[in-house]
């Protein structure tokens, strides 16, 4: 597990309370994964994660971010978007 990793997952990890930075890193971390896969798989797969397991808040704030270019998402993030389920305003 790298440092980067661990201290995700560590109790003594820096707070961020900025909502957008968090979902930034979630998609993140969900694309790192799937990008092992072949790319319509990884995609497919991300956009099926977020589908399922995002709450429509979360994919609303997901899509703000994407609507404003996506800055700091992994390009499979924006590759996937299609996919994910917007949700209503």
């Amino acid at each position: 597990m790298s440092l980067e990793t661990t201290a995700a997952f560590s109790n003594d990890a820096p707070r961020d309370h900025n909502p957008q930075a968090k979902l930034i890193v979630m998609a993140n971390q969900i694309a790192k994964f799937m990008e092992s896969k072949p790319h319509a798989e990884g995609r497919e797969g991300l956009a099926s994660h977020i589908n399922d397991f995002w709450e429509p808040r979360m994919r609303r704030q997901l899509f703000e971010m994407l609507d404003a270019g996506g800055a700091g998402l992994r390009p499979l993030v924006i590759d996937a978007a299609p996919l994910i389920r917007r949700p209503a305003t």
